[in-house]
């Protein structure tokens, strides 16, 4: 087993051996996660499969080989070693480099370390141990999901969730920059439809269609389903996980009725509801809550789900363009509200700044321009303006003393605080 992980830390840490750079692009993570650098506490990254992880921890490498020199500063990924542990990766860094841990500062970055049995007891006793050593480590699972990785790291790690790329900085990436949107409505809206193929994945931004298809379906579904969350949660029927995956890819804001659901995949309603939460464990889905002023109510009641990837099937027809709109602006804001009351009112997304204490409803309309669940939210709220998003319109709606800001897509995400 040694042997094998000092060959892959030969392979790994290139900046070992000569000058080491990256093709870096863009990430509005990025700059919040680089300015830990400095404090004692480990660096956690987590998110979906192949959404950039990796990229981000040898950015922070490349940033900072000054700051610790370049042989003290370690990069190791457990995807193929399940039953090493983070003590063996240390004692075979200090035997090829030759360093005693206990002098000089060090960088160590641990990749896929969920694949690690008690990877937080692991990482924890290196915390303790080694007041010399910065940590960093990355995971496509959620790394907190149990109670005792929370109880084990409180106050010795800051998690930062990575998604897959917004518009914006799709847009980054292709380095395209719309200054006047009205001059460019046609580039920006051509642009949008690639985004929306690519799913928002940083590898698949220049490819084909075909391509893309059989990557998120065999790299990242297959992968998590079949692979990943086996590995991780207790999961005796992986294509009833399959199934409900599915359920939510093709009918994005879907409110599952879970007895129906259980019934149709010949399933306990438990299963139902633990496949659920694997599924957002792993990042395949997102869900939001009904929104209510009562943080208890709010937790008990209705929930919508969403998939974080693009369906190609959704994509690639006309009719189900609204749709797909809705999930691109749902993902892009980062939502976690929406709103319905029992005369079916509805609000797609409603966004609490916590800092200022304010509450802005937003309505999603690829075409028809419906507002009527905004001012009923409005109005129950005691509110005075809402947001609607469009595909390409701008203007606004004064209702009496309401007002409703219409606004085009690319404008409420590419030039707004939201």
């Amino acid at each position: 087993m040694n042997e094998m992980i000092i060959e892959a830390l030969e392979e790994s840490n290139k900046w070992w051996k000569s000058e080491f750079t990256i093709d870096f692009k863009p990430r509005e993570i990025y700059e919040q996660l680089s300015q830990f650098i400095n404090t004692k506490q480990i660096i956690a990254l987590t998110g979906l499969r192949r959404v950039g992880k990796t990229t981000l921890l040898l950015k922070l490498i490349a940033d900072n080989l000054d700051k610790f020199g370049a042989n003290n500063i370690c990069y190791f990924s457990f995807d193929n070693f399940r039953n090493a542990t983070m003590k063996q990766v240390l004692n075979c860094y200090s035997q090829l480099m030759n360093k005693d841990l206990n002098t000089e500062k060090y960088f160590f970055l641990f990749d896929e370390v969920q694949k690690l049995e008690n990877w937080e007891e692991q990482i924890k006793r290196i915390y303790d141990n080694f007041k010399n050593i910065k940590l960093a480590v990355s995971g496509s699972e959620s790394l907190f999901i149990r109670k005792k990785s929370k109880e084990s790291l409180a106050g010795r790690c800051f998690e930062f969730k990575i998604n897959p790329l917004t518009f914006k900085e799709y847009l980054q990436f292709k380095q395209q920059k719309f200054e006047n949107f009205q001059l460019y409505k046609n580039d920006i809206l051509r642009e949008f439809n690639n985004y929306l193929i690519s799913s928002g994945f940083p590898e698949l931004i220049n490819e084909n269609r075909e391509t893309i298809k059989k990557y998120i379906q065999e790299t990242v579904i297959e992968k998590i389903i079949y692979r990943d969350m086996l590995q991780i949660f207790s999961i005796n029927n992986p294509s009833a996980v399959e199934s409900i995956f599915r359920i939510i890819l093709l009918s994005p804001g879907t409110i599952l009725n879970m007895e129906q659901l259980a019934k149709e995949l010949s399933i306990s309603r438990q299963s139902v509801s633990n496949y659920l939460d694997y599924l957002e464990k792993s990042f395949l889905i997102k869900k939001l809550y009904n929104f209510s002023k009562n943080t208890r109510k709010t937790q008990r009641s209705l929930k919508k789900y969403y998939p974080v990837i693009f369906a190609p099937e959704l994509v690639e027809k006309n009719e189900l363009k609204g749709i797909v709109f809705e999930l691109s602006i749902i993902l892009n804001l980062d939502a976690e509200f929406f709103w319905r009351d029992q005369y079916k009112h509805e609000v797609d997304v409603i966004k609490i700044n916590k800092d200022t204490n304010t509450i802005l409803p937003i309505e999603i309309k690829y075409a028809k321009q419906d507002y009527g669940g905004l001012v009923a939210f409005l109005k129950r709220f005691k509110l005075k303006e809402g947001i609607l998003i469009s595909y390409d319109k701008k203007e606004t709606i004064k209702l009496s003393d309401l007002k409703i800001k219409v606004m085009p897509f690319y404008e409420a995400i590419l030039n707004s605080s939201m």
